[in-house]
């Protein structure tokens, strides 16, 4: 299985496609691995080199407790599959990178979009009170260590979302999420510690100068929404979309339509 050793870790990773085609960069969402687009890589490889990867702290990376640059950590890649520039997809925390990329790395970016993510640095959001209930009991399985538990709570907030209930979801899409999650509680009493980037992206989304697709489900946590509508606005050329039915995996929930918008904003903008 393909990893690439970086300091303090080694990145798992694969790719599809030929690596003459435009590269797209996904980075998966820290309650899932890079098999959250399983459903969506066909849609994209005949056209593109497909990179996709595990963070430190899911799937298949092993890390040690350093301090470490995540945006390093992906350029790496980039360098050792020798991209040079890529349509960066980020998912989440792998949405919050993918900003942070598209700042420090204007060069190697080529488009980006995000899915229910917000920039580093953004101002702190009252929580509704189911959503602090829910918080506080994965803060409570945290203090147990009870990672299992910890995992099964993060997936019900995310991909359930603080507002629907479980059994008026697919069970096929719920079975997914935890799936998805699951494995990443062997991870929970890892300690990296990512170097932010500084200043963060909050203050300097203005300086974006790439095509940007920012998305969010309508279902997913008031932060999200409230970051989503932020990065519309700040970043220079950047399209909204809100995907319905659906809270903060639209790409596994909604896989057809994810791949449908995200094609069609591709070839809009000839990426």
């Amino acid at each position: 299985m393909p990893h690439l050793d970086v300091p303090g870790a080694s990145l798992y990773f694969e790719t599809d496609g030929h690596i003459s085609r435009p590269a797209i960069l996904l980075i998966a969402a820290g309650i899932a691995s890079l098999r959250m687009w399983d459903e969506l890589v066909p849609a994209l490889a005949d056209d593109h080199f497909i990179i996709r990867y595990d963070m430190r702290g899911t799937g298949q990376t092993q890390t040690e407790n350093v301090p470490f640059s995540d945006r390093e950590d992906a350029l790496s890649l980039l360098d050792h599959l020798g991209v040079e520039r890529a349509v960066v997809v980020g998912s989440s925390r792998g949405g919050r990178l993918a900003i942070d990329l598209a700042l420090d790395a204007p060069a190697r970016v080529s488009g980006l979009v995000t899915i229910g993510s917000g920039p580093g640095g953004f101002v702190e959001t009252e929580l509704t009170d189911a959503e602090d209930a829910a918080f506080d009991r994965i803060d409570d399985a945290y203090e147990a260590k009870d990672w299992h538990r910890l995992v099964a709570l993060e997936t019900e907030l995310w991909c359930v979302g603080p507002v629907r209930q479980r059994d008026g979801l697919d069970p096929a899409f719920v079975e997914r999420a935890y799936e998805l999650n699951r494995p990443n509680a062997v991870h929970q009493a890892e300690a990296p510690v990512v170097v932010a980037l500084d200043p963060p992206a909050f203050e300097r989304l203005g300086d974006i100068r790439v095509p940007a697709l920012v998305t969010v489900g309508e279902y997913d946590l008031s932060v999200a929404l409230a970051q989503q509508a932020f990065l519309a606005d700040m970043i220079p050329d950047a399209a909204g979309y809100i995907f319905s039915d659906t809270a903060h995996l639209p790409s596994v929930e909604h896989p057809d339509e994810f791949a449908q918008v995200l094609t069609d904003w591709l070839a809009d903008n000839g990426l």
